[in-house]
């Protein structure tokens, strides 16, 4: 799947920590029915059957809206189930080593937080950048903040597209403005909402008036 920077105004990250009654499939579809543009599985605890089946049947509902599907960190699970890609971290693996395993086609993203650390992924093959956390945030604790500025110094050191994480939520996303990402990845912001759909809907109308400021 082509990946461009309309495909990244508003990327949806997984998380069964809301599901409640619900499943992932139909809080992911919720979400997508709101105007998600990107979705990425994120699953630290499920056993690798368990996954991949729920990533197979996950691409598929992304595929009939023509949504890009990529994993969290498990390559391996990228490459069984045929994903669109995969997004990594700066522990998991170098870019260059993703690609050789995922092949030419595929869609990767890359955590970056400083200027030398984007321009080493975008060097070793990374299509798009994740950079953050832009804001405090809960979903991950060992996440430093990073300022505003550094944020549009990648944005400027680089060619490939870039989006903010971390602690983004329909109050703040406006004060991204200027800084020259292409859009936000979010995981609260959507999934914690009693209303998966309309905040979906919110939040792209939000991205989109930022993003175009």
């Amino acid at each position: 799947m082509k990946l461009n920077k309309d495909t990244l105004l508003l990327y949806a990250v997984t998380d069964r920590h809301w599901l409640g009654e619900e499943t992932l499939y139909q809080q992911v579809e919720k979400s997508l029915e709101g105007g998600v543009t990107f979705v990425q599985l994120r699953e630290k605890d499920l056993d690798s059957e368990t996954f991949l089946e729920e990533a197979k049947e996950l691409k598929e509902l992304c595929s009939k809206y023509n949504v890009p599907f990529v994993i969290n960190d498990n390559v391996d699970i990228a490459v069984a189930m045929d994903a669109d890609g995969v997004h990594v971290g700066q522990s998991d693996m170098e870019a260059g080593d993703v690609r050789a395993k995922l092949g030419p086609d595929k869609i990767i993203g890359v955590s970056a937080g400083t200027v030398e650390q984007a321009l080493l992924a975008q060097e070793r093959g990374a299509d798009y950048l994740g950079v953050g956390a832009v804001f405090p945030t809960g979903s991950k604790a060992d996440a430093a903040e990073l300022s505003h500025e550094t944020v549009k110094a990648i944005c400027e050191a680089v060619d490939i597209p870039v989006i903010a994480i971390g602690g983004i939520t329909i109050d703040n996303v406006k004060e991204l403005a200027g800084t020259g990402i292409c859009g936000i990845a979010v995981i609260s912001a959507i999934y914690a909402q009693k209303d998966i759909t309309a905040a979906a809907k919110q939040l792209k109308e939000a991205t989109e008036a930022m993003v175009n400021v």
